[in-house]
C-alpha cells in the first residue's frame, strides 16, 4: 500500500515542435512586432482586444506565442499567473507582451503602463524577463521598452518604420 502522506510530485516536460535552428529569433521590437502582426487574427485586430505574449528562450528564439486572453473594444482581462504559468512550463528566459488597440492609437493608457510594471516585477521575482511590451495596430506599434512609437509607412513596394514623437 502506498504511503498516503509521501509529498505528490510533478514531473515536467517539455518536446519542441522544431529544431532550434528553425525558430525565429527576436532581436528588435520591429522583429517582434512583425511576428505579432503575423499570428494576429486580422478580423479582429481593429473590432476587439486581444493580450497575447512571445516565449523566448535564452538565445531569443521564440519558443511559442500564448494567446492569453481577449476582450472588449476597449480593455483586456490578463491574469498574470496564467501568463508566467506559460513561460515556467515552457522554460521561458524571458517574455515579450503583446496586446491591440482597436481604435488603431498608440499612445498606451495608464493600465498598460501599470499592468507592464507589475508584469516585470513578478518576472524579477521568477528569473523571466520581461523583455518588452508592444501595443501592435495595422498601422504601427509602440514598444515600452523603446519608450517610442513607430508608424508604418509604405514607400514603393517596401515597408518601413519611422519613429514618432514622444507622447
Amino acid at each position: 500500500m502506498p504511503n498516503p502522506y509521501c509529498v505528490n510530485e510533478i514531473q515536467v516536460s517539455y518536446k519542441s515542435h522544431m529544431p532550434l535552428r528553425d525558430m525565429v529569433s527576436i532581436s528588435t521590437s520591429e522583429t517582434a512586432y512583425k511576428l505579432l502582426h503575423s499570428v494576429w487574427d486580422q478580423n479582429r485586430i481593429e473590432l476587439v482586444e486581444d493580450f497575447k505574449v512571445l516565449l523566448l528562450n535564452r538565445a531569443c528564439k521564440v519558443l511559442g506565442v500564448f494567446n492569453v486572453g481577449s476582450g472588449s473594444t476597449t480593455a483586456c482581462v490578463v491574469d498574470t499567473k496564467l501568463i508566467f504559468v506559460a513561460a515556467l512550463k515552457t522554460n521561458a528566459a524571458s517574455i515579450i507582451l503583446a496586446h491591440n488597440h482597436p481604435s488603431g492609437n498608440l499612445k498606451p493608457s495608464r493600465q498598460d503602463t501599470h499592468l507592464t510594471s507589475k508584469m516585470q516585477a513578478a518576472g524579477e521575482i521568477l528569473d523571466i524577463a520581461v523583455s518588452d511590451h508592444i501595443i501592435v495596430t495595422n498601422d504601427g506599434y509602440y514598444s515600452f521598452g523603446e519608450g517610442m512609437a513607430y508608424e508604418k509607412v509604405k514607400y514603393g513596394d517596401r515597408i518601413y518604420f519611422e519613429a514618432q514623437v514622444p507622447f
